[in-house]
């Protein structure tokens, strides 16, 4: 082989083999953050949870916003679980975006909904209002019927006509606990700063659910739901977590999440042009804060759970990752003038470097970096040395920051209660990095490509 491509071959190696350490490096960071922050926060609940109940009496009001197209099969079942959210003070505004089946008829049969006033408290610019109810059986329910917008514009909508200082945004599909809205707002009261608080989503597959509420949480039956579980553990605890401790938080899941309603508002509410639109409004409020100089905090709490459904098909995950990666190119490249700039703090100056870098960037360098080492091997040109090495950065390294997420798991919440899950998740924790990785890093790539060609819809 001629020797300068053996050059560019060695010297992207080099550019490999740094990436993966480097990765790594923070990953282990970001782990000992979150290992410390949940401590923190074990204690915080032991010392302050018998009050929080009295806390609560001094709870703002809450309005949960739920877009809906074409959920005719679950709006019913949702919104029960949601009315039955035990809240001091909590509207429902259920959002159907111009849906072509029947699910408006079946809201205004199943909760009683005759036509209605609400006040507009903002005018974020959105499709057409065709009508607004209220639930005759629950006056604390109210129905928007709209022209279709797709998901932001209908949270807009409902930006538009909630009367509350909070709003809680969800998917029609996720299941809230009971009191994950209680623990979820806790920041707010604690500290006049907040203007976002999210909470974690788990995977639903599995466990068992009665009335919209989880009687027993149990693991996935299906291997690509499992990888799911080790992934969501992962994000959240060696993640987000960490993430929340050096105020440099730039997702909060557009599952679970909620948010002060005047700052959104000021900042103009969700992008309509956006396939990411719930990170994307994270990072412009960061953006909007910064530009205003107002003090304030955008906190995760590890402990309030929305449980949802996960992809059980290559071909829907598929989709689903190619989608995640699109809208966290979006949101980092529409604001990238926060990139080092210490006006920003610690989300101009190591988050947005770090997502640039490790998350848009990452996937095609890993990918690569697979391929030329299996074409040295090919070739004959690796050595034991380079084998052992290259295996030890890219794989076993993944391998033991996956396994410690689970350590964190059970040293906190221990939500899969048998031993059998805990060998189980160990044994996925393993594998995932053997395959389903770079599948996944596969998946952000084609993701990226469908950026570049500015493909927007969700399929």
């Amino acid at each position: 082989m001629p020797k300068i491509i053996m050059d560019i071959i060695r010297i992207f190696n080099y550019v490999v083999f740094i990436y993966f350490i480097t990765l790594n490096l923070w990953y282990f960071v970001l782990n000992i953050l979150a290992y410390k922050g949940l401590k923190k926060y074990m204690l915080r609940l032991q010392v302050t949870q018998p009050n929080d109940k009295l806390l609560l009496k001094s709870a703002p009001p809450v309005t949960l916003l739920t877009p809906a197209f074409n959920e005719s099969d679950n709006c019913v079942q949702s919104v029960n679980s949601q009315l039955k959210i035990q809240y001091p003070d909590m509207k429902v505004l259920f959002i159907n975006d111009g849906s072509t089946d029947d699910t408006l008829e079946k809201m205004i049969e199943a909760f009683k909904m005759i036509p209605a006033f609400l006040p507009q408290t903002s005018f974020l610019e959105t499709q057409k209002v065709k009508e607004i109810y209220q639930s005759q059986t629950h006056p604390n329910l109210f129905l928007i019927d709209k022209e279709n917008g797709k998901k932001a514009d209908a949270l807009n909508v409902g930006i538009n006509f909630c009367q509350t200082p909070l709003f809680c945004a969800i998917d029609n599909d996720s299941m809230l606990e009971q009191d994950s809205i209680a623990r979820v707002v806790i920041p707010f009261i604690e500290d006049t700063r907040t203007i976002v608080s999210g909470g974690i989503i788990r995977m639903a597959n599995g466990c068992t659910f009665e009335e919209g509420h989880i009687t027993k949480v149990d693991l996935p039956k299906n291997i690509l739901a499992r990888f799911q579980v080790m992934e969501y553990l992962r994000a959240f605890y060696g993640g987000r977590l960490a993430w929340d401790i050096i105020d440099a938080s730039l997702i909060v899941s557009g599952a679970f999440g909620v948010f002060r309603h005047s700052v959104v508002v000021a900042a103009g509410g969700y992008r309509h042009n956006t396939i990411g639109e719930d990170m994307e409004l994270i990072v412009r409020l960061h953006k909007y804060c910064g530009d205003h100089k107002i003090p304030y905090k955008i906190r995760f709490i590890p402990d309030p759970v929305a449980w949802t459904e996960g992809p059980t098909t290559l071909r829907t995950l598929g989709r689903q990752r190619d989608r995640w990666q699109r809208g966290l190119l979006d949101s980092i490249l529409s604001n990238i003038t926060m990139l080092f700039r210490p006006r920003y703090k610690n989300v101009g100056m190591i988050a947005m470097p770090f997502y640039f870098i490790y998350e848009m960037l990452g996937p095609l360098i890993e990918i690569m970096g697979y391929m030329v080492f299996f074409f040295l091997i090919l070739i004959g040109y690796a050595t034991w040395t380079y084998v052992i090495a290259f295996l030890l950065v890219a794989v076993i390294l993944g391998m033991c920051l996956s396994v410690f997420s689970l350590v964190l798991e059970e040293l906190s919440f221990h939500r899969y209660p048998k031993f059998r899950h805990l060998l189980n998740l160990i044994g996925v924790a393993i594998i995932e990095n053997i395959g389903y990785r770079q599948l996944n890093s596969w998946w952000r790539i084609k993701g990226t490509w469908s950026f570049m060609r500015k493909k927007q819809n969700w399929y």
